[in-house]
């Protein structure tokens, strides 16, 4: 595949660039970490505060357990995915494996189509957050989009229902629950304050259902 002609030699948030542009470009600059290409618009983050971090390891540490305790899912932190000609890069995400049954696909070095769950911790980037990459993740396909937002304190847990995303409402126990991922649970309270093991206690309870039994079932049937 020849290299598309690009002149210009930094990524700038508002550039307009074609996949292909904004990939080549982006492998010219090793230093540059997050980078995104949202329908044909390059955005490139802000240096990730420490709010944003601690949160990000939080996220981590639920979503990583999860998916070892689920074989056949896969969760990555800050991987960019190509997607309807874009380039997103989540915070973080879950999907079924390809060879599991899952929707989405593995190209050279990046994931394609769509994962199964999306998350972005906002900050600074709610205007695309919650606009042009809420669009896209509709069109491509994400069917679960958790927004977490630092600024309200508050988690929007979107599903994808007929091509358009509803908010789950909120449980009285402040617990989260998937409806892709049986198990999955977030313990509201416990991801604000911090609090690991009782963020785990919930997950563990996740876990130890028989939705979440059958669900390794079905993921292992499709070997």
């Amino acid at each position: 595949m020849q290299s598309p002609v690009v002149t210009q030699t930094a990524l700038v948030t508002g550039d307009r660039l074609s996949l292909e542009e904004f990939l080549y470009v982006w492998e010219e600059l090793p230093d540059l970490k997050n980078a995104e290409l949202i329908d044909g618009v390059v955005y490139v983050s802000s240096p990730v505060s420490r709010e944003h971090g601690s949160l990000d390891g939080r996220i981590a540490l639920w979503l990583g357990y999860y998916a070892q305790a689920t074989p056949g899912s896969e969760f990555a932190l800050d991987s960019t995915w190509l997607m309807l000609g874009s380039a997103p890069q989540p915070d973080a995400a879950l999907r079924v494996l390809p060879s599991h049954g899952g929707q989405s696909r593995d190209e050279k070095r990046f994931s394609t189509g769509a994962p199964e769950l999306a998350v972005e911790i906002c900050v600074t980037s709610t205007d695309y957050d919650f606009g042009p990459k809420l669009r896209l993740y509709a069109r491509a396909g994400v069917r679960e989009y958790i927004t977490i937002e630092t600024f309200s304190k508050r988690i929007v847990w979107r599903v994808l229902q007929d091509g358009k995303y509803s908010a789950q409402l909120v449980s009285e126990d402040g617990i989260l629950r998937s409806e892709v991922f049986p198990g999955l649970w977030l313990d509201e309270p416990a991801l604000w304050a911090g609090d690991g093991p009782k963020m785990l206690a919930a997950l563990h309870a996740g876990l130890a259902t028989e939705e979440h039994s059958r669900f390794v079932e079905r993921l292992a049937a499709h070997r």
